[in-house]
């Protein structure tokens, strides 16, 4: 939990660091110098800071930093799950296999069970079916990994969304901020092209940003997928090589692990009948 509160903290100082160091150069604008004597008068150009873009920018800079904060965290987060040493660490493949090495499979179980990961948890599952054979054994391996896949593509998934959704939030505010650029413009009438101007180079704000997020987000999307398919297939080859030449014809009917089984007999079969059905014809 403090872990986690400790990566919000540090996701929240990054989307926040801009926001800051536009407060501090806001305070430390001084006037502009007056021309010299004699000296054509120039445009007068005046520098923003970034506080002042955000503001400009309107309502929509505000999903728009959510946004900002949610990629950096899910970044972040999903980069350290999808590692190949988190999915599978060395203690936990160590423990398992000088465990195998002796044959020990109860206590191979209760190591996983004690020490949780990819890699513990797939292997937990396969010992708890060992004594239903083979193939029984190999369908759980590979269904307790298609799960860990599948709930952290999920979160990766969100990289996705963020990328599509942001640039149509500040999309949004842009049109909202024209549709006001030009209310302004049909009461006023066209006295001043550059007020025009100004005011859509302030909505295009919106715009930038939102792909300024999108595009990073987008382009974590794919390398921690990438990375947490790499990591899947490491750690599925170290599980398979455990079970290689497992002598499930000694194991048979085994029950390795706490798991309670629900299937009974049915009901309406009686105990003489289920004696009689056993005896030889």
């Amino acid at each position: 939990m403090k872990l986690r509160l400790g990566r919000l903290l540090v996701c929240a100082t990054l989307a926040f660091g801009g926001l800051q160091f536009g407060i501090s150069a806001l305070h430390a604008e001084e006037a502009p110098a007056a021309p010299a004597e004699g000296a054509p008068a120039g445009p007068v150009v005046t520098h923003k800071s970034m506080l002042h873009k955000f503001k400009e920018g309107g309502w929509v800079m505000y999903p728009i930093l959510g946004f900002s904060v949610l990629t950096i965290w899910l970044s972040t987060d999903l980069w350290i799950r999808t590692g190949k040493k988190k999915l599978a660490p060395d203690a936990h493949v160590n423990g398992a296999k000088d465990l195998f090495r002796m044959g020990d499979y109860v206590g191979a179980y209760q190591h996983c069970k004690n020490n949780p990961s990819a890699f513990s948890d797939t292997v937990r599952v396969s010992l708890s079916f060992i004594g239903d054979g083979q193939h029984a054994t190999e369908d759980a391996m590979m269904g307790e990994l298609n799960k860990f896949n599948a709930a952290t593509t999920t979160r990766i998934n969100y990289l996705s969304v963020i990328g599509v959704c942001t640039p149509m939030v500040g999309l949004l505010g842009t049109v909202t901020g024209m549709v006001t650029a030009f209310e302004h413009l049909g009461a006023s009438g066209v006295g001043d092209p550059s007020g025009l101007s100004a005011a859509i180079g302030e909505v295009l704000i919106a715009t930038a940003s939102g792909l300024a997020i999108a595009i990073p987000a987008f382009m974590m999307f794919y390398v921690l997928r990438n990375r947490l398919q790499g990591s899947i297939h490491y750690c599925q080859d170290i599980v398979v090589s455990l079970f290689r030449k497992m002598p499930y014809e000694d194991l048979k009917d085994c029950h390795v692990g706490e798991e309670e089984f629900f299937a009974a007999r049915p009901n309406w079969v009686s105990d003489e009948d289920a004696a009689a059905a056993a005896l030889p014809a």
